[in-house]
């Protein structure tokens, strides 16, 4: 390790790793540059805005054998979100990247860059290109800014830095080509992850978060709409892309101050059988609904979508149609081949045959969201079915996205939510004699109607005299 002064207060900065060439100080914020024999102050790097992640500086982990440690982070922001990149340090004094958003992970580190790699402006989402480990479909395509770093990084970023990505997919493998300074790109890649794979220890508990942030991860804080008032349940960092329950003002939550992105207009309440804030206990675990969302397809079938999230995993989706319900997981380990062109895909070695390709047009959205959501919102999907089991893939022009769906009884929602039980149709009670009655002399009648088809005139008056006869006295009795 070696340990400098920081120009700006003078506090100890320590440089771990030598491929590390810029650090921010803990204390003043200065983003320290290391360079041959000195260090330099650029200016105050923004601090990171408290995300509910439970990494942090120095967690610590094995992937394949070899042990890391986290040593820096920098937070990246787009039109629709954000995510982390923690810079890791290998103990073989190799580096990688820890990308982190929604709670999904992936680990990567740089590779060579073969031949034959597109241009940034020419990559188009869902279609294949070889980078080196044959087709991978390209999942995302984004420009991010920076908005704040924390540790040590190996290169030079500010306040404002712009990076250029795009991101593949095969399987669990994941790759980035990273454009940020031109071209050539540079080519990390590796797979999806999670935390208890490769045994993170140090990470932060809700004990640890609420000293350095005053909340509780996963806790649901309360934010004051500044249109309306009334309250909207979020998460800082995780879901805090907003849409006000109330007057549907769009609000951004992901600084220290709400952003109106979009004045609320009149829209018709949706009723949903969840409601937002609603808890449900799955296995050993709470969650909590924080989005709701109505969706149509092309011929105007609709659905309801409730996001749920906890402090020990991932968000899911539950859906809501006429059929039943459903749960959704977006996957790590993708179909192969990845395309929602294709006639059929396969995962874990079973096919799922497509059965279904449409647009799906948000009709309502209210609550909290890990991705800025609004009524006319429109994506395409393509779903594939196997049993009751089935896939969806839905993509823009800027990300792809598959996830599986599982069916879930309707009493299992009510004993996860302690819902009530549906009260019971109403049904009849016994027939009265009157009733008897009724039904005996219809079936007489019905009976003699016949012959009176081929005998008409003949037997009609006759017929109605016997009617009369019949009916008069049990139309004059009491109903008993």
């Amino acid at each position: 390790m070696q340990n400098v002064s920081c120009p700006s207060c003078g506090a100890p900065i320590g440089f771990r790793s030598h491929a590390s060439v810029l650090a921010v100080c803990e204390f003043c914020r200065a983003t320290v540059v290391k360079e041959a024999g000195a260090v330099r102050d650029l200016g105050k790097m923004s601090d990171v805005l408290e995300d509910y992640s439970r990494i942090q500086l120095g967690t610590s982990g094995m992937l394949a054998g070899r042990s890391f440690t986290v040593v820096g982070r920098i937070q990246l922001r787009y039109e629709a979100g954000m995510w982390n990149e923690w810079y890791l340090l290998f103990d073989d004094g190799t580096d990688g990247w820890l990308g982190e958003a929604s709670g999904q992970y992936t680990l990567t580190t740089k590779r060579e860059l073969a031949p034959g790699w597109p241009a940034f402006d020419d990559v188009k989402v869902t279609r294949e290109y070889d980078i080196g480990f044959g087709p991978y479909a390209a999942a995302d395509k984004r420009v991010a800014t920076c908005t704040g770093g924390q540790g040590e990084l190996p290169f030079r970023v500010g306040e404002g830095w712009e990076a250029r990505v795009a991101d593949f997919r095969r399987g669990p493998s994941f790759a980035t080509l990273d454009y940020s300074d031109g071209t050539p790109p540079q080519l990390f890649a590796g797979n999806a992850v999670t935390l208890e794979a490769m045994k993170c220890q140090l990470l932060r508990d809700d004990e640890q978060i609420k000293a350095s942030a005053g909340k509780y991860r996963g806790k649901v804080d309360l934010l004051q709409c500044p249109s309306c008032g009334s309250s909207i349940r979020y998460i800082p960092g995780l879901a805090a892309n907003c849409i006000c329950p109330s007057c549907s003002t769009r609000l951004d939550a992901s600084s220290p101050k709400a952003e109106v992105l979009r004045k609320g207009e009149d829209q018709e309440r949706v009723p949903f059988t969840l409601s937002l804030g609603a808890i449900a206990t799955i296995g050993a675990h709470d969650y909590r609904v924080l989005g709701v969302m109505r969706r149509e397809d092309n011929e105007g079938e609709a659905w309801s979508e409730y996001l749920l999230y906890s402090t020990q995993g991932p968000f899911f989706w539950l859906v809501e149609t006429d059929e039943g319900w459903s749960r959704s997981d977006v996957m790590d380990d993708w179909p192969t081949p990845p395309l929602p062109a294709m006639n059929a895909v396969k995962v874990d070695g079973v096919e799922y045959r497509r059965t279904w390709v449409y647009q799906a047009r948000v009709l309502y959205a209210a609550g909290a969201f890990n991705w800025r959501v609004a009524a006319g919102d429109v994506v395409d999907v393509a779903e594939f079915e196997h049993g009751q089991n089935s896939l969806a893939a839905e993509h823009t022009v800027e990300e792809l996205t598959w996830s599986r769906s599982t069916p879930v009884a309707a009493d299992q929602i009510r004993a996860w939510f302690k819902l009530a039980a549906p009260a019971p149709k109403a049904t009849k009670g016994p027939m009265s004699g009157r009733d008897i009655a009724w039904k005996t002399l219809l079936w007489i009648v019905g009976l003699n109607f016949i012959p009176l088809i081929f005998n008409f005139g003949a037997t009609v008056a006759w017929l109605l005299v016997g009617v009369l006869a019949l009916f008069l006295p049990l139309m004059l009795a009491p109903d008993k």
